[in-house]
């Protein structure tokens, strides 16, 4: 009854794994590989943002619409090389056929062969400017005179806005950093490594993190070991990726990493708390 209330129990020893663990702090980051910076491209006046912080995105998704001058000059120019591109099409097949019927001489033929290769590269260089600038192929091809000032910026990939910098009639540098984007579907776990233990962590080891503010725990495995000793800190960083799909793991969360130095089968064997 004593050693039942005392919660003392008679176990067996037997074949165990036994393990040799390196416990280390570390901090909840975004996966800077899923992190994305969006900038305007071009500078102009916001008309329209249409998310705010914390909302979710889909790539190709609208998430901003901007009015720029510079924007409706690439366009004109655009169309202008279009006209000109069609008339010296047509011109040249004519003086082709008369060519092929002997009614023209063949300078002719061959001065309009090359105003139309003129045409064609002028044509391309400001679709290829278009194109640059995250416009589709369709839309480039739609463009008309009603609305070359509005520029649509869409999310480059999937995730939640993270960051916002702009407001209704801001007027934003082709530069500036209006939006960030990050997937938190995976996010990394970072750790401090130092000197006395960077012979212990290899690229590929097996871990597991704890978080005891959430009383959640993940495994996965060291995904990259920094090989610089920062001066201030005196100490490396070193990452393991994890899944996040319930969106549990939170940058910023401390968390402790243990990690596996080395593993073994053994025969017989009593735990230390015994």
């Amino acid at each position: 009854a004593t050693a039942k209330s005392s919660a003392i129990r008679i176990d067996t020893a037997g074949p165990a794994k036994i393990r040799s663990t390196l416990d280390l702090a570390g901090e909840i980051q975004f996966n800077q590989d899923r992190l994305a910076h969006v900038v305007p491209r071009l500078d102009g006046v916001v008309i329209k943002s249409a998310k705010n912080l914390g909302d979710g995105v889909r790539k190709g998704e609208l998430i901003a619409v901007v009015e720029s001058r510079m924007l409706a000059d690439l366009k004109s120019e655009h169309l202008a090389t279009q006209t000109r591109l069609d008339l010296t099409t047509t011109t040249f097949e004519r003086e082709k056929r008369l060519w092929e019927e002997k009614i023209t001489a063949e300078q002719d033929y061959l001065a309009s062969r090359q105003a139309l290769a003129e045409a064609q590269i002028a044509h391309s260089n400001t679709e290829q400017k278009l194109l640059a600038l995250g416009l589709t192929h369709e839309a480039v091809i739609r463009s008309d005179t009603s609305n070359l000032t509005r520029y649509e910026i869409r999310a480059p990939i999937d995730g939640m806005v993270i960051e916002k910098h702009l407001a209704l009639g801001e007027a934003v540098k082709e530069d500036t950093i209006i939006f960030t984007i990050a997937d938190l579907s995976t996010v990394w776990a970072e750790m401090t490594i130092y000197p006395k233990d960077l012979d212990s962590v290899k690229i590929g080891q097996k871990v597991t993190v704890r978080a005891t503010a959430l009383d959640v725990a993940a495994t996965g495995r060291v995904s990259y070991v920094g090989s610089l000793v920062g001066e201030q800190t005196r100490s490396a960083k070193a990452r393991v990726t994890l899944p996040n799909p319930e969106r549990s793991w939170r940058p910023g969360l401390f968390v402790t990493v243990e990690l596996v130095q080395n593993e073994a089968e053994v025969p017989v064997a009593v735990p230390v708390d015994a």
